[in-house]
């Protein structure tokens, strides 16, 4: 656990927002294939659990599971599991999920999620990676390979991710939502991907949004988001928020 030095920023303090009683949420951001990394966060998870042994325990889990780090496979095996007992698991769905299945799926996306990161998803299933501007064919073949590796029970895992929750007055999704459109009408695009119209924006989103999918230095608390991608992958602190009741702190690997 730690205790981030307070930032000075231009948005207010969240107001109080809440999640219902009896219930305490940790919500863990982009793992980006360090297993090792996702461990030692869930040993801390379990400890930390001990002192709200009567509660409901969820876990959510922000996207982007895969991808740069050397162990994108066995993420998902681990996922795929109880993750921890006792606990209920959400997985929503990154845009490396995304970008992954489009692979399997559309020949033609192979090139981007290859430089996206996929070169190491793929070596963590057994499957050599084509080298950089490889020629079309075998960059097909990696793609045949990689879909006759991937376990059927991590196929299934990966189609059903969600793309969003809301757990009392928090909204958790991987990238952010799109500012001025209702919740029920946002986009899984934006839901993934967006950044700059969310990240700057100051609007009241009707729930605080918990996202990952942008790296910072330390969790990003302002007033309608919290952003906890700290960049595991490189930084070697993967981090998770604790919600209960009014009352948010953070977990982290460092």
């Amino acid at each position: 656990m730690f205790g981030f030095a307070r930032k000075l920023w231009s948005d207010p303090e969240p107001a109080a927002s809440l999640v219902p009683r009896g219930v305490r949420v940790y919500a863990v951001g982009d793992i980006h294939g360090r297993l090792d990394l996702l461990d030692q966060l869930l040993a801390q998870i379990d400890r930390d659990a001990t002192s709200g042994a009567d509660l409901v325990k969820y876990l959510v889990f922000l996207g982007d599971y895969v991808d740069r780090g050397p162990d994108s496979a066995m993420v998902i095996e681990r996922l795929c599991r109880e993750p921890l007992p006792g606990f209920g698991a959400i997985h929503l769905r990154g845009n490396h999920e995304a970008a992954m299945m489009d692979f399997i799926e559309k020949p033609e996306a192979g090139p981007d999620w290859l430089e996206y990161g996929g070169r190491a998803t793929l070596a963590s299933y057994g499957v050599p990676a084509p080298v950089e501007d490889a020629p079309p064919e075998h960059v097909e073949e990696a793609r045949q390979r990689f879909a006759a590796a991937l376990p059927p029970h991590h196929r299934a895992f990966l189609a059903g991710l969600r793309s969003s929750v809301a757990i009392g007055d928090y909204l958790f999704v991987h990238a952010g939502i799109r500012p001025g459109l209702p919740l029920h009408r946002q986009r899984d695009e934006d839901l993934l991907w967006i950044r700059r119209e969310f990240l700057t924006s100051h609007l009241d989103h009707g729930k605080l949004v918990v996202h990952g999918h942008t790296i910072v230095e330390q969790p990003d608390v302002r007033s309608n988001r919290i952003g906890i991608d700290t960049g595991a992958y490189a930084s070697n602190r993967l981090t998770a928020l604790v919600l209960e009741g009014g009352e948010r702190r953070f977990l982290c690997t460092v």
